[in-house]
């Protein structure tokens, strides 16, 4: 019979992974040597780069194919996530060649996102090492649940076979550790090609398949049999007469007439049209790239998800949720960063690791935060719900990352488990009288003035002039210093980052109800993080928040040094000290810059009255 034409040929993602200097690059490039990938010219440039690169031997160099930096090939590691698509005559690949070195653990956790199966190299020589077990897990956590065990260079080790099965069964009790139900044992010599694409004559005692055969028969089965799910990732409308929601199915099947629901939410409708770029369809299923039209006018936005009516995802936002950490600088308990999940994002916070856990025994360990390359189990806290389905269900609509809002970096992806009971019980309660009510009571617009600087600059004497004036003017008004918050609210808290983070949380917070009540808020925290001063601008409505930077230099602050506290840091009795061993992040673009230093408090405070009076009073 026939091979099936390369457009028919069924598609394989998986990934290689293991610890440094195990074979990963050679092994993938011998395996596109052997498939017959490599044209004539490429197979001579290779030759060319291999003498090159290694002037003491003829063999070539399988590993260039796959390194394609620089520094890679110069340091003889892969940095960065190669991938590369190839074919053999039954199945179509796409393969990720990820780092080894713990540093790149996160590349390496965004190989495995997209991947069906993952070939793990052990170096025979080595046996399971500390990576191997990290990657193992990782991949075990991202829902791989098939795993080719390469036990590679056993040339290196006379092709022995016991130490083959020691390597063997030693992996399979870490596999039953961690839920991974199918492992493919075999060993290799990929420099030579041993049991890659060809039998080994070294190893007559192995009878398998070979890599290649196992890559070529590995089934691959897509959720045909769960629930339609499908994230709108763009509104359709090329003229007043269509009106089209295209996306691609992430879970079951739908088709014409079908009801589908508009999640979040309870609006109802049902597919009048699956339109492609081929024609109109029936039906359409996983992996599909449609646009749906329905047979009535409802509201749709690009984020919502369109699901089985009958059967809907779920809907919250409170959640417990696996993170591995990405980000150079620790993850902090109540920061703010954006979640991106499906097509839809949200404001999100960690509110409590729960426990992270020490990938070499799978142990669960207390921690405050996160590190670089770190799991932890994590509750999560959303500004709004969202439609989401367990990781293990859904990887696209449990699957999320989180963002950076000072640099749009991605510092962590993440797997949903299950949303938090909470979520569920807790309702917004209607109030008959609102903030609007309150103000007008008040003859007033409300406002937050959120004073930030470093110790000693000044927020607290500005702000207390401020509200005399305020205050004698007629305002309602209410000023949350800092050290006085401290003594009640705050008490609990230190001054390490993971506090400070959860001390403007809680101040921000209590200035947003204030507000709520209607009056002028005064606020004076140090407030060192730019992020946790955008968490707190992000609870106000527009113009209700103004930042002011009273901008006082470290060496003034420290002459004055009112309480004492830097000549305290300075000798060493005062840890995590704004300033002297804590960073200030100064505000980028503050409503108010305020150069206290030489300038009278009268016409500060004048300065600041004028900004509040035309809305003060009314």
């Amino acid at each position: 019979m026939a091979a099936p034409s390369s457009s028919n040929r069924e598609l394989l993602r998986f990934i290689t992974c293991g610890s440094v200097d195990d074979g990963k690059s050679t092994l993938l490039g011998r395996l596109l040597y052997d498939a017959g990938m490599l044209p004539d010219d490429q197979i001579e440039a290779l030759r060319r780069d291999s003498r090159r690169i290694h002037p003491e031997s003829d063999a070539l160099d399988f590993s260039l194919l796959m390194d394609g930096l620089d520094a890679e090939r110069q340091q003889g590691i892969t940095i960065d996530v190669a991938y590369r698509y190839f074919h053999s005559a039954r199945r179509n690949f796409v393969v990720a060649d990820c780092p080894g070195h713990e540093q790149y653990t996160r590349n390496m956790a965004t190989g495995a996102s997209h991947a069906d199966l993952a070939v793990v190299l052990v170096d025979a020589r080595k046996g399971l090492l500390v990576q191997t077990r990290r990657h193992t897990y990782i991949c075990a956590l991202l829902g791989i649940r098939k795993v080719i065990l390469a036990v590679n260079k056993m040339d290196l080790v006379d092709y022995s076979r016991d130490i083959y099965e020691s390597i063997r069964s030693a992996y399979a009790e870490l596999a039953v550790q961690l839920g991974i139900s199918e492992v493919s044992p075999l060993p290799v010599a990929a420099l030579w090609g041993d049991n890659v694409g060809a039998h080994s004559l070294g190893m007559p005692w192995y009878s398998g398949s070979t890599l290649l055969e196992l890559l070529e028969t590995a089934e691959v089965r897509p959720m045909e049999g769960a629930d339609f799910r499908m994230p709108v990732q763009w509104v359709n409308r090329p003229d007043q007469s269509f009106r089209g929601y295209a996306g691609t199915i992430c879970g079951g099947r739908v088709r014409t007439g079908d009801e589908i629901v508009v999640q979040p939410g309870t609006h109802r409708a049902r597919i009048a049209r699956i339109v492609t770029a081929d024609g109109d369809l029936n039906e359409a299923g996983v992996g599909q790239a449609v646009t749906l039209t329905l047979d009535r006018e409802v509201d749709v936005s690009r984020g919502e998800v369109l699901a089985d009516a009958a059967r809907p995802a779920q809907e919250a936002d409170q959640f417990a949720a696996h993170v591995i950490w990405m980000g150079d600088e620790p993850l902090l308990p109540n920061r703010g960063y954006w979640m991106k999940v499906g097509s839809r994002t949200v404001n999100a916070r960690v509110t409590s690791i729960k426990y992270k856990v020490d990938v070499n025994t799978q142990a669960k360990l207390a921690a405050h935060r996160l590190e670089l390359n770190e799991v932890g189990y994590c509750n999560i806290d959303l500004d709004q719900s969202i439609a989401f389905e367990a990781y293990a269900t859904n990887p696209i609509l449990g699957g999320f990352i989180l963002v950076d809002r000072q640099s749009y970096a991605t510092v962590a992806c993440g797997m949903l488990d299950f949303s938090l009971r909470r979520a569920t019980s807790v309702h917004w309660q209607h109030l008959d009288v609102d903030k609007r009510m309150r103000a007008q009571s008040k003859g007033q617009l409300p406002r937050c003035l959120w004073f930030t600087g470093l110790s000693g600059a000044g927020k607290s004497t500005i702000a207390n002039l401020l509200e005399r004036r305020l205050s004698a003017l007629g305002c309602h008004t209410y000023l949350l210093d800092g050290d006085n918050v401290r003594h009640g609210l705050n008490r609990d808290l230190g001054f390490t980052p993971e506090a400070r983070v959860e001390n403007v949380r809680r101040v921000a917070e209590v200035a947003h109800l204030m507000v709520d009540a209607g009056l002028i808020v005064l606020v004076c925290v140090i407030s060192p993080f730019r992020s946790e001063r955008e968490f707190a601008r992000g609870l106000f409505g527009d113009g209700e928040f103004l930042e002011v930077f009273v901008d006082t230099p470290l060496e003034e602050c420290e002459r004055r040094d009112p309480k004492g506290l830097y000549r305290k840091a300075r000798a060493g009795e005062i840890s995590n000290f704004t300033g002297i061993d804590s960073p200030y992040e100064t505000p980028e673009s503050p409503e108010i810059h305020l150069k206290a230093q030489g300038v009278s408090l009268e016409a500060i405070v004048d300065e600041l009255a004028a900004r509040v009076l035309p809305s003060a009073v009314g």
